[in-house]
C-alpha cells in the first residue's frame, strides 16, 4: 500500500493536495492513504481561530474550510492526530474520533482503526506532566491556560493504549517519544537544531508517555512531527523467549519518521511502501479489539480537574483491560457485525465564506456543541461523552436547519452524508459494572517500562549525497538478520503556493552495521536543499522565537 506521510499540516490542505496529484501523475500510482501527524488546524470558522492557541498573527483561516463547506472534496483518505495548534473547539466535539470533513477523518484523543489490512493507532496533543493526570475537564469559552491544557495528553488514554494485545502496523503522535534521538543520528540532529543540546544532555526531549507506548506497542512504524525538522530512527525491541526466563528472543525495530511543517523547500511529505493484505478492502473500520476496550474502560473516563489515578495491582479489582473473546464479541453484536466507520458527517457550524466574510452567520466558540456522529457512536457502545458530562442539560444540540454550503460549480461532485437526527435532549446510557471498580495506586510516574537496552552501537555513520538530494537507504544488521529502515521510502521536495516543480529524491542502499571508528557521523542530510550545501549550524527563526514565547510551559512548535 502507497502511502503519504505529512508533518505539521498548518492548514496547507489545498497545498499538500496539489503536491500528492502531481507526485501521481510523475510515479504513475495511485496514493491509497494519506496521514497528518497533527497541527492539523480544523478551522470551520473565524470563531475556531479564536480557539488556537497561537498568536493572532498566525490565526489564517488557510484552506480547511472549503472542504468542511463542501467546496472541495478531499482527493484520498485523510487520516490526523490533534497537535497543539488546533481548533480544539472542533476537536472536543469527536473525543472518540469521526470525520471534520467528507474523506477526512480525526483519531479523537486515541484511537485505532484498521484500512485495507493496515492497523493504525493514533494518540493526539504534547506531554506536560502537569495536567498529565487530570480528566478532560476543558470546555469552551476557553481561558488563556485552557486553550493549552486542552491540547495535553492525558493518562486516560496512555492507560487504554497499553491495553492493546496485538501489535500495529502504524503508531500517529505529534510530540516525539522521549530519547528517540539516541538511536538516530544526534549529531545531524542537532546541526538542524542546536538548541536542542540542552534537553537531549538532560533527557527532557520528547515525550515520556509516547515512549512508554513505544515500547509497550513496539509498532513496525511510528510517525511524528512537531519539532519541525525530518529525522529517522531505528529503534530495536528485544522480546523474551518466554516470560519466566529471562533470556533474549528475536529483535523487533520500529522504524521512526518525523517530518518538517508544511513549507516550502521544508522536508514535510513522505510516500511510504507498506506492505499489506491485498484482499482487504480498502474501506475505514473500527478497530474491535480498541471498541472493547472503551467500552470497558468507560468508568475510568473523568472530566473533573482534579488528579484521576488508573487502576494498579495493590487492590483485587480488576486492572488489566485486555478484552476477551466474549467481550470482544459482545461489542461486535453492538454493531451488528459491521465495523465499517459510517459516513455520517454533519456541520456543526457555518463555513467561513471569502466571498462575503461579514454576513456569514457564525456559531459563537462559547458555546459546547454535541456532534451527532459522537451522539450515535456513544449510544451504540454505550459509553459516555465528554461533553455531554461537562455539560449535563446545557449543551447545545445540532440546529434542525442544516448549515448551508456555498455554491459549487457544476463540475465538481460531492457526496452527500446523512446523520442521525438529534432530539432536543439527548440521553446517553452509561455503562456501569461492580467488577469494573477503580484501584488507586501511588500517584507516581510508571517508569518501570520506559528502560530499553541501548543498541545505537548497531548503527553505522553514513554521508548523503546534498549535491544529488540522496536519501539513504538504511539497514539495520544483526547477526543473521536484516532488517532494512524505510525500505521503499522516497522523499518528495514539495512545492507550496509559487512553486509547482516535485523533486522525487533517489534512492540508494546502505548496510548499516557496528560503529566505524573515525567515521563522519551523518545519516540522513534531512532538510538539504537541492544543489546547495547545508549550513553548519542553523539559527533560531524569530517567528519560532515568537511563537515559543507565547507560553513558558509549552513547546509551541
Amino acid at each position: 500500500m502507497l502511502v503519504a506521510v505529512v508533518g505539521c499540516l498548518h492548514g496547507e490542505l489545498d497545498n499538500v493536495y496539489e503536491n500528492i496529484k502531481k507526485t501521481e501523475e510523475k510515479e504513475g500510482k495511485k496514493i491509497d492513504l494519506l496521514i497528518c501527524c497533527g497541527d492539523f488546524q480544523a478551522t470551520r470558522n473565524i470563531q475556531d481561530l479564536r480557539c488556537m492557541a497561537v498568536p493572532a498573527k498566525y490565526q489564517n483561516m488557510c484552506s480547511f474550510y472549503k472542504y468542511y463547506s463542501g467546496e472541495k472534496l478531499a482527493p484520498v483518505l485523510t487520516i490526523f492526530v490533534g497537535g497543539n495548534h488546533e481548533a480544539s473547539n472542533y476537536l472536543q466535539e469527536l473525543p472518540y474520533g469521526g470525520w471534520v470533513a467528507p474523506n477526512i477523518f480525526y483519531l479523537g484523543y486515541a484511537g485505532v482503526v484498521r484500512f485495507g489490512g493496515l492497523r493504525i493507532g493514533g494518540i493526539s496533543g504534547i506531554s506536560k506532566g502537569a495536567d498529565y493526570m487530570k480528566g478532560h475537564f476543558e470546555k469552551p469559552p476557553y481561558t488563556e491556560q485552557t486553550k493549552r491544557s486542552v491540547y495535553h495528553v492525558r493518562n486516560l488514554e496512555v492507560f487504554r493504549m497499553k491495553q492493546l494485545s496485538s501489535s500495529l502496523d502504524i503508531m500517529i503522535s505529534h510530540d516525539w517519544p522521549k530519547g528517540i534521538w539516541e538511536h538516530g543520528n544526534r549529531n545531524q540532529l542537532l546541526r538542524h537544531k542546536p538548541f536542542f543540546r540542552d534537553d537531549m544532555d538532560n533527557d527532557k526531549l520528547g515525550s515520556e508517555p509516547c515512549r512508554e507506548l513505544l515500547d509497550h506497542l513496539k509498532p513496525s512504524y511510528w510517525l511524528a512531527a512537531h519539532l519541525h525538522t525530518k529525522f529517522v530512527a531505528l529503534v530495536p525491541h528485544v522480546e523474551k523467549k518466554d516470560e519466566n526466563i529471562d533470556e533474549p528472543g528475536p529483535i523487533k525495530s520500529t522504524r521512526f519518521l518525523a517530518l518538517d511543517k508544511c513549507l516550502k523547500r521544508k522536508r514535510y511529505l513522505q510516500l511510504l511502501e507498506i506492505a499489506s493484505d491485498e484482499s482487504k478492502a480498502k474501506v475505514l473500520e473500527y478497530d474491535l479489539e480498541w471498541l472493547t476496550i472503551l467500552f470497558l474502560t468507560n468508568h475510568l473516563l473523568s472530566v473533573e480537574k482534579s488528579y484521576q489515578y488508573m487502576p494498579g495491582p495493590c487492590k483485587t479489582e480488576r486492572w488489566i483491560f485486555k478484552p476477551s473473546q466474549e467481550e470482544m464479541d459482545l461489542v461486535l453484536q453492538k454493531f451488528n457485525g459491521d465495523l465499517t466507520v459510517p459516513s455520517n458527517f454533519v456541520r456543526t457550524a457555518a463555513a467561513y465564506s471569502s466571498h462575503n466574510q461579514t454576513s456569514t452567520p457564525q456559531r459563537s466558540s462559547s458555546l459546547c456543541v454535541v456532534n451527532p456522529q459522537t451522539t450515535s457512536f456513544c449510544s451504540k457502545l454505550c459509553i459516555d461523552d465528554p461533553l455531554v458530562l461537562l455539560n449535563g442539560d446545557d449543551f447545545v444540540p445540532l440546529t434542525e436547519t442544516p448549515f448551508e454550503s456555498p455554491s459549487v460549480p457544476a463540475e465538481v461532485s460531492i457526496p452527500t452524508f446523512e446523520s442521525p437526527s438529534v432530539p432536543a435532549e439527548v440521553s446517553i446510557p452509561t455503562f456501569e459494572s461492580p467488577s469494573l471498580s477503580i484501584s488507586l495506586p501511588k500517584p507516581k510516574y510508571d517508569d518501570s517500562q520506559t528502560s530499553l537496552t541501548d543498541y545505537s552501537e548497531l548503527f553505522e555513520t553514513a554521508v548523503s549525497d546534498d549535491s544529488q538530494n540522496v536519501i539513504s537507504n538504511l539497514s539495520f544488521s544483526n547477526q543473521n538478520t536484516q532488517e532494512s529502515l524505510l525500505d521503499s521510502e522516497r522523499d518528495i521536495s514539495v512545492a507550496t503556493q509559487d512553486s509547482s516543480a516535485i523533486s522525487v529524491s533517489q534512492v540508494e542502499s546502505l548496510t548499516v552495521s557496528e560503529d566505524v571508528p573515525g567515521k563522519p557521523d551523518n545519516i540522513l542530510d534531512e532538510e538539504s536543499d537541492l544543489n546547495s550545501s547545508l549550513p553548519t549550524k542553523k539559527k533560531f527563526k524569530r517567528r519560532n522565537q515568537s511563537m515559543y514565547a507565547v507560553s513558558t510551559d509549552d513547546t509551541s512548535n
